[in-house]
């Protein structure tokens, strides 16, 4: 196979994950921030509101919309009658960095080390998440976490409304890029979303099923796994592959 001229990541599950997550501790953190709370109501209770909402929204997400955690956050607030010193924007950092503390723990092993090889090779790299926080946000902890990737461009899904497997969601990236999608590979850990997904936008795909400690347990997927072009459990395993199509082109070339 051919070597990509870019390859394109998932978030959560694969680039990084949040072991430490505990939406209370966001909740409490949020409400340092309460200037007006009419009805007397705790972090507890509103902690207990949102995760309800969430799962009411499931179906919604199911269908390929992505409600938004700042639509979230203004809902619950508004909602209950409380009124914050700061911004929903600065609301959702503060909720997400203490729901999820951006710690070295939350690094699967070998990422850091594929992202250079991939930089040091001159393959080109970016992110599509399926995520309710804003793009903003999720720059903003990818670049904490990985301060030294050189991401051209990271996409969540929040800021476009939809979520994969919808495969406008490729395309916008392969827009980006400038790139056919032949040359682009998609790295991802859920199968019907990021797989399936990049099969039908024409990328080659790596299903990565990597674990680290702290980390959930992988669920099994009842499927074909034929449809990745390769599955991973760590990441020195893409650079493996990587530096085998270079042999196989060097090969063809001699």
């Amino acid at each position: 196979m051919k070597k990509p001229d870019m390859i394109l990541f998932d978030y959560g599950g694969t680039l990084l994950f949040e072991p430490e997550w505990d939406m209370l501790r966001g909740e409490r953190a949020v409400f340092e921030h309460v200037i007006d709370n009419p009805h007397n109501y705790s972090p507890n209770m509103l902690c207990s509101w949102e995760k309800n909402y969430f799962q009411s929204q499931r179906s919604v997400r199911d269908l390929g919309a992505e409600p938004t955690e700042i639509q979230m956050l203004r809902l619950k607030y508004e909602l209950h009658g409380i009124r914050l010193n700061i911004s929903y924007e600065e609301a959702e950092l503060v909720f997400w960095d203490h729901t999820a503390p951006m710690t070295e723990q939350c690094l699967y092993p070998n990422i850091k080390d594929t992202l250079e090889y991939l930089h040091g090779n001159g393959i080109r790299t970016g992110v599509i998440s399926n995520i309710g926080w804003t793009g903003a946000a999720l720059k903003r902890r990818i670049n904490t976490l990985l301060p030294d990737n050189h991401f051209e461009f990271i996409l969540a899904s929040s800021d476009y409304g939809l979520r994969k497997p919808d495969v406008r969601l490729f395309q916008v990236a392969l827009e980006r890029a400038k790139l056919s999608p032949d040359t682009v590979w998609f790295c991802g850990d859920t199968y019907d979303k990021d797989i399936e997904g990049a099969n039908a936008a024409g990328l080659t795909t790596v299903f990565y099923q990597g674990t680290a400690e702290g980390s959930a347990e992988r669920q099994s997927v009842q499927t074909d796994f034929s449809k990745a072009a390769y599955t991973i459990s760590d990441w020195k395993e893409l650079v493996s592959v990587l530096i085998e199509c270079e042999s196989d082109r060097s090969g063809r070339t001699t």
